[in-house]
């Protein structure tokens, strides 16, 4: 049964509340790889299937390449989670995510700034054409 959008929402909206239980938690300051493993632990403790640093291969023109692109993490098969340390989130990030969610062909992305002192303010929740095509 395929997943809709209320669905996937949904479970965007649970992640962010880990991800705010983790920064509340550890505060901003530390290395990407903590917070995404803290972030792991807190949704597997709670349900979630996590899988942890996917790689994403490239197919181009039937030419399957494959690369070391890693996503951060993959939430019940459904949403990509990019994690950044960074001051200020830049429009490449979001490409980066977009790019990652086409290739693994996912409705959702999010694009979370653990460097700041509101999750919430700097989060970056993204759909593409695979989330329009889920029923509501």
């Amino acid at each position: 049964m395929a997943a809709t959008k209320k669905q996937v929402t949904q479970l965007s909206y649970d992640i962010t509340g880990f991800a705010i239980k983790v920064h509340k938690n550890l505060g901003p300051g530390l290395l990407e790889s903590i917070y995404e493993t803290c972030l792991r632990f807190e949704l597997e403790r709670n349900g979630y299937s996590v899988k942890q640093q996917v790689t994403a291969n490239v197919v181009y023109d039937g030419l399957l390449i494959e690369t070391s692109l890693k996503i951060d993490l993959l939430v019940n098969d459904l949403v990509v989670v990019e994690l950044k340390t960074v001051e200020e989130l830049k429009p490449v990030h979001q490409a980066q995510l977009l790019t990652y969610m086409k290739l693994l062909e996912k409705p959702q992305g999010l694009l979370i700034n653990f460097y700041t002192e509101n999750i919430t303010k700097s989060l970056k929740p993204l759909v593409n054409e695979y989330f329009t095509s889920l029923p509501d």
